[in-house]
């Protein structure tokens, strides 16, 4: 076993995986998170997220005594910062970055800080954040001038991020050259990847601009398919056309964009610099808009449908999360479409294979949706779905369900 003692505050879909991870890899880790619920869960070798084999990952951890979790931090000689980095809507056209819960997790670990300890920051952050770090703990009395302090970003894949987070190479941005180095050989006790060794506003931007590069392309598939509907052309079948091109390789349209990462990260980008970042702040805007324009679209085809038969559908939405495949809802387009087709319809059947309930919408079993509903809507490719018995069905296909039928 590993001398080190470790604290990952954050234990969502990258700190418990991270914390996991690592305390499989010998270390001791302590787990922090403010929701007690997560807590005792962790501790009874369980989990509250969905993610492929995090569930054993976790009962190996308990079971060993490696990982425990608390609310509050302890000693350690490694702390990651692993928490949420929302935007707020401020009433400007530019969402601003909010930082509240990396200030108050840098607070929360400072009087456990001592000279010579590591600190990480894994959160997608605004360039500068790292920096912010640092001066938190400078304020709280930290011992700054004597901590490695870095930042280095997860770049996983949910559905995949036990393979990833050990297999992707790593991006590491000291604050100095000294933690850039102590933080590259802390990783590379249990990543397999490169550690690329850089500074913090560098692997801050490169954080961001890998995020924002996908928002980017999604929107070019995203405007295509815009432009396809009224003329009547299969934007699936012209991608895939466009695709046989040796140097073409157009992404697949769909609702809108959500998740964590590429629904905000580029906004952080442009609220530091809107006047320079024109194309990636108008790729917001498109894959924003895509999720008006499904709304509308849905509730266009449901008035034709109560014209033509004189009674209002029943609607079967397809899929809550950002993703194919798991149970995250953050920034979803699919779930946002859900939430605004219930008020303005008089039936939606919404439908979630990965998440037993949900606070505000009732969700349905996907047999009984299917049979019940008029209008089918795919918003999202779940697996789950499988070859479905869309016969006799009015199908709206957002997410290319049918593409490849």
């Amino acid at each position: 076993m590993r001398k080190e003692r470790i604290c990952v505050v954050g234990l969502g879909y990258i700190g418990l995986p991270t914390a996991t991870i690592i305390a499989n890899h010998g270390y001791s880790v302590l787990g922090v998170d403010v929701n007690q619920r997560v807590v005792d869960t962790i501790n009874a070798g369980k989990v509250h997220i969905v993610e492929p084999d995090l569930d054993a990952f976790v009962r190996a951890a308990t079971t060993s005594g490696q990982l425990r979790a608390a609310t509050t931090p302890s000693e350690a000689e490694v702390f990651i910062l692993c928490v949420p980095t929302p935007f707020v809507h401020d009433g400007s056209e530019i969402p601003q970055p909010d930082l509240t819960y990396i200030e108050l997790s840098t607070r929360a670990i400072a009087p456990f800080v001592r000279p010579g300890n590591i600190v990480i920051l894994e959160s997608t952050s605004p360039v500068g954040t790292t920096e912010y770090v640092a001066k938190i703990l400078a304020e709280e009395g930290a011992p700054v001038d004597e901590l490695r302090i870095a930042y280095c970003p997860e770049r996983v894949l949910p559905g995949k991020i036990m393979i990833e987070l050990i297999e992707n190479d790593r991006i590491v941005g000291g604050l100095d050259p000294k933690a850039a180095e102590a933080v590259k050989n802390f990783y590379q006790t249990f990543v397999r990847g490169k550690i690329l060794v850089t500074n913090a506003r560098t692997a801050e931007m490169a954080k961001l601009v890998e995020n924002s590069y996908r928002d980017v392309n999604i929107a070019f598939a995203n405007e295509l398919s815009l432009l396809c509907d009224p003329l009547q052309i299969d934007v699936w079948e012209l991608i895939r056309l466009a695709n046989h091109h040796p140097r073409v390789n157009i992404l697949q349209p769909g609702c809108g964009v959500g998740g964590h990462c590429i629904a905000v990260d580029p906004w952080f980008i442009v609220a530091r610099d809107p006047e320079n970042a024109r194309i990636i702040k108008r790729a917001r805007d498109v894959n924003n808009y895509k999720t008006e324009w499904v709304i509308e679209k849905t509730l266009s085809t449901a008035r034709e449908f109560e014209l033509k038969h004189g009674r209002a559908p029943k609607v079967a939405a397809m899929g809550l999360a950002f993703k194919p495949d798991i149970d995250d809802l953050r920034e979803s387009p699919a779930l946002e479409i859900a939430l605004r087709l219930e008020e303005e319809l008089p039936c939606l059947l919404p439908v979630e294979p990965n998440v037993e309930s949900h606070s505000k919408l009732q969700l349905v079993p996907q047999a009984e949706a299917l049979e019940n509903a008029d209008i089918v809507v795919m918003l999202v490719k779940h697996r789950a779905f499988g070859d479905l018995d869309l016969s006799n069905k009015q199908v709206l296909d957002f997410c290319g369900h049918l593409a490849n039928r």
